[in-house]
């Protein structure tokens, strides 16, 4: 039975027997327990047409909701009396559901979501408000709180990532309950309890304020919902979207149009149209019917809830590749690592041979690269660029001694405020090449490739695991290997692999290098490949398929006749077999002591770059760029003239793609750019 019919049927025998108002009342509001019926607060302040001065109605993530501006605050109210028509106390126990989308909040700033006001003060009565990471309800009792206001505060509540979230607030007695997303509620006992008796006589509600331009809610609110009884989980936590869970909204938030009702054009006039720009973001049901603008490939595309569509779509190819910059390096630079800092900027870091003066950080200047910061290394072999969290770091590979006999590498840490990168760690490590960072299950791991200790290049090398307690990075495994040369981390679905590139045993350049797979908390030998003088392994994907490129160096074994010591060596490129579980050769390409692959795209063409280092007779030798295709498998494109080839990059500006490649036999090293049509 409706709550107005047992109320009217009591007014008249009330009226016949000559009851008190009082009395009336208070068997009104407890027979307000049966009536579930959801209050919705918007409906009371928003027309049915949405259409109302200071609101704006946006479509964000394929989901409506509404905007409010300062001018607005007076209007987004209307009195208590409007929904409590039977009984003028707020329920004392109920729930508020609140679907929103929180906007940046400066720290220090409270922005209101709703409030209950007396009309002849400023007293708030219920309220609830968002502050950086904290969501605060306030109610005010003057039998329990002797006239003080009472703050229940849920902590740690992150809610400005650009997403939609629900939020359920459940309050009964001394318990409050909140619930974000349908995720495990947060639950707090207060000393102090909800009112039993909180009169709404001469008060008024206010959404997204206090009455007061400041604390104005600056985000969209989409739905808001005072539903008395103590818990509304079991009603909300139903469907599969928790974030845009629906108890009750207002009609012209609900479905949106699917087509023109007339031969007109469908418009929304309240619709937000946002548009990406940058690299690719995800592509999720909420970012569905928003678009991304490719700046590189001059594309536009539409989210539709799973993957991005080509909408307009430039489709650039490799034209040729033209001398852009010639970078002058503090000597012989054995290996580069091209790196961005959020809000600050593109880098490449040199790993130069000699010290002093050591090597350098170059910045993306106006278009070229200068010089940043000089940081002192030892015949530094690479450099590795990894963030945890917030923080971001650069490793070197040192591969010499410091004038005190001392061997380690380094890993540096960025400072945010001096904008530099400053000693963080040192490690010990004997004849280093490269460093590999990845992450496995969310914990950060960083590989060393150590070449040899004195004449033994049959060492350990040794993986590092990032420590969140210290700090620091503590060795987790060490793994034989013989001449390590180069590490390459790379994942198949769920599984992560290791693959190490070793150079020599100390007879041989024709040994096996491994691949490892992560199983128990530690990897394990996956497969063993014959390689010669292995210096870098590139993995790499094209479509469903997964590949793994090895830089043979050269091949020589002095326990021949004749000592061989062959630099015109054929590189392999591996395929995973998914049926047989192992990586078979798909190619053999020759290759003049090939010391690094570069896997790069440009279009819908896919490219290896190649650093050919020496021939046998000089070190001006090509190095070469292959196109992938297809059934033909890699196919020269280019051949780019190179001294001393060491290392290859490739990266990306609003102007353009471009190649760079480092020299470890003069102090240059060449940008190239790549011109498409």
């Amino acid at each position: 039975m409706e709550q107005s019919v047992i109320c009217s049927a009591l007014t008249l025998i009330f009226m016949a027997s000559g009851g008190s108002r009082e009395t009336l009342v208070t068997w009104c509001c407890d027979f307000s327990g049966i009536d579930l019926r959801p209050l919705d607060l918007l409906s009371e302040v928003v027309p049915a047409s949405g259409v109302k001065s200071g609101i704006r109605m946006l479509q964000v993530q394929g989901a409506r909701g509404f905007q409010f501006s300062a001018a607005a605050r007076h209007v987004l109210s209307f009195p208590a009396s409007q929904i409590f028509l039977y009984c003028d106390r707020f329920p004392e126990e109920f729930s508020i559901i609140i679907t929103l989308k929180v906007l940046n909040v400066p720290a220090k700033k409270n922005e209101y979501i709703f409030t209950v006001m007396e009309e002849e003060s400023n007293m708030v009565l219920v309220g609830l408000r968002y502050s950086t990471d904290k969501l605060h309800f306030l109610f005010w009792s003057r039998e329990l709180s002797k006239g003080w206001q009472t703050l229940i505060t849920f902590q740690g509540i992150s809610l400005a990532d650009s997403q939609w979230h629900t939020l359920v607030l459940a309050v009964s007695g001394h318990s409050f309950s909140l619930m974000v997303d349908c995720s495990i509620p947060i639950d707090i006992v207060a000393d102090t309890p909800f009112p039993t008796y909180l009169a709404m006589t001469r008060s008024s509600f206010y959404v997204g304020s206090r009455r007061r331009r400041k604390g104005l809610f600056s985000g969209l609110l989409r739905q808001l919902v005072l539903l008395p009884g103590s818990d509304a989980t079991s009603r909300m936590c139903t469907s599969m979207n928790f974030k845009l869970a629906v108890l009750s909204i207002p009609p012209v938030l609900q479905d949106l149009p699917v087509k023109p009702a007339s031969n007109e054009v469908l418009q929304y006039p309240y619709a937000e149209m946002k548009i990406t720009l940058g690299p690719q973001p995800p592509c999720t049901k909420h970012e569905k019917a928003q678009f991304w603008f490719n700046t590189s490939r001059k594309g536009l595309y539409l989210c539709n809830g799973s993957a991005w569509v080509a909408m307009l779509e430039v489709k650039q190819r490799l034209d040729y590749v033209e001398e852009y910059q010639n970078l002058m390096t503090n000597s012989e630079t054995m290996g580069i690592e091209i790196f961005v800092i959020p809000k600050v900027g593109l880098f490449v870091a040199t790993a130069n041979r000699y010290t002093p003066p050591g090597s350098a950080i170059y910045k993306w200047t106006d278009g070229k690269f200068r010089s940043y910061q000089n940081i002192t290394t030892y015949q530094a072999q690479s450099w590795r660029y990894f963030t945890i969290g917030k923080k971001i770091f650069l490793a070197v590979a040192n591969f010499e001694q410091n004038e005190r006999g001392q061997e380690f590498s380094v890993i540096y840490k960025w400072s945010y405020r001096t904008e530099t990168f400053f000693p963080y760690q040192r490690i010990t490590t004997h004849s280093a090449r490269d460093w590999e960072a990845f992450d496995i299950e969310g914990e950060a791991f960083l590989a060393v490739a150590n070449h040899r200790e004195g004449d033994n290049h049959n060492i350990n090398s040794v993986i590092y695991w990032w420590n969140p307690k210290t700090r620091l990075f503590e060795a987790n495994q060490t793994i034989l290997t013989s001449g390590a040369y180069d590490w390459e981390f790379f994942t198949i679905g769920p599984y992560s692999f290791l693959v190490v590139a070793n150079t020599f045993n100390g007879t041989s350049t024709k040994i096996y290098s491994h691949i490892y797979i992560w199983l128990g908390g530690a990897f394990q030998l996956f497969q063993s490949i014959l390689t010669f003088g292995a210096a870098d392994w590139e993995a790499f994907r094209i479509g469903d398929r997964i590949f793994l490129a090895v830089a043979n160096s050269h091949s020589y074994d002095s326990q021949t006749v004749v000592p061989n010591n062959h630099y015109a060596i054929n590189s392999s490129i591996y395929e995973l077999n998914i049926t047989a579980q192992t990586f078979v050769k798909f190619q053999d390409l020759l290759t003049y002591s090939a010391l690094d692959w570069e896997f790069f795209s440009v279009g819908e063409d896919y490219f290896l770059v190649v650093a050919n280092s020496f021939d046998g007779i000089t070190f001006s030798v090509n190095s070469v760029i292959y196109r992938w295709q297809g059934y033909e498998g890699f196919a020269l494109a280019h051949r780019l003239p190179t001294f001393g080839c060491r290392d290859w990059e490739v990266f990306h500006t609003p102007a353009g793609s471009y190649l760079i490649y480092s020299s470890a036999r003069e102090p240059l090293s060449k940008v190239l750019k790549l011109k498409t049509i």
